[in-house]
């Protein structure tokens, strides 16, 4: 296993983690980001992995974005480069991927969390995009966030660069759910549980179901979506044992393929 200065990895029972480990903020500096790039690539190699949870050490920062550091012109090109690949790679990724969000996320920190398919937050946590203060704006919080947010609100964010709080941003739809600080980790653990008891193949073609009939019209993302389910879902062995394990009555076993 690649040895990893700022972040954590690790795969257990169909579970892997990847942690950002830079107290007290786990800002994104190049080097970092580069690991990120390097661990996604890991996770999706796993081939008994079922999700991927991106997470941050110490207690109240997720984090707090990009270096600003790097942003300067002679860096800039390379940071983008180096964390838009972050993005990317959330974008495509095949498994299902959740954000926990032990602290606030702020800038790149909250853009990493809403390119997640799924986020959950401790209680108190804050969310913005505060980059309109330094004289620049989020590029990937520009494209996504009007995908679930009203645009007036993500008007107000992006361009007064203030926060909100988790319960305000689970509101609009940013997160899925907010847990007590004190018992976040345990709260996370049995939130994902249910992905974790499902078949690896099933959670992998249900989300690029939804992802490639996203946009499309009803009747072109239908046949998209039927083609997939037709010709490759029910091609697994995993969709022949769920349906014989619910008609005899007992519990799958997945062969996650």
């Amino acid at each position: 296993m690649t040895d990893f200065k700022f972040v954590e990895y690790g795969v257990n029972e169909g579970l892997v983690t990847i942690a950002i480990n830079r107290p007290p903020y786990n800002v994104l500096d190049i080097a970092t980001m580069e690991e990120l790039n390097h661990a996604l690539d890991l996770a999706a190699r796993e081939s008994d992995a079922k999700l991927v949870m991106i997470t941050g050490r110490g207690e109240k920062v997720f984090s707090a974005g990009v270096d600003v550091l790097d942003h300067t012109p002679d860096k800039v090109v390379q940071m983008i480069e180096v964390f838009h690949g972050i993005l990317k790679r959330l974008m495509v990724f095949p498994l299902p991927t959740i954000a926990a969000l032990n602290g606030s996320a702020m800038g790149g920190g909250c853009e990493l969390a809403i390119a997640c398919d799924m986020a959950v937050a401790a209680e108190g946590a804050k969310l913005g995009q505060p980059e309109i203060k330094l004289g620049v704006f989020p590029p990937i919080a520009a494209i996504l966030m009007p995908k679930t947010m009203p645009l007036p609100k993500v008007m107000e964010l992006l361009l007064g660069g203030g926060l909100i709080d988790a319960r305000e941003a689970l509101g609009y739809g940013l997160l899925n759910k907010v847990f007590p600080r004190e018992s976040f980790a345990q709260d996370t653990r049995a939130f994902i549980e249910q992905f974790l008891s499902l078949s690896r193949v099933a959670l992998m073609y249900t989300k690029r179901a939804i992802r490639e009939a996203s946009g499309k019209p009803f009747f072109e993302a239908l046949f998209t979506v039927e083609q997939i389910y037709l010709k490759e879902l029910m091609a697994t062995a995993d969709a022949v044992e769920g349906l014989n394990s619910f008609m005899e009555k007992r519990k799958p076993v997945w062969k996650n393929k």
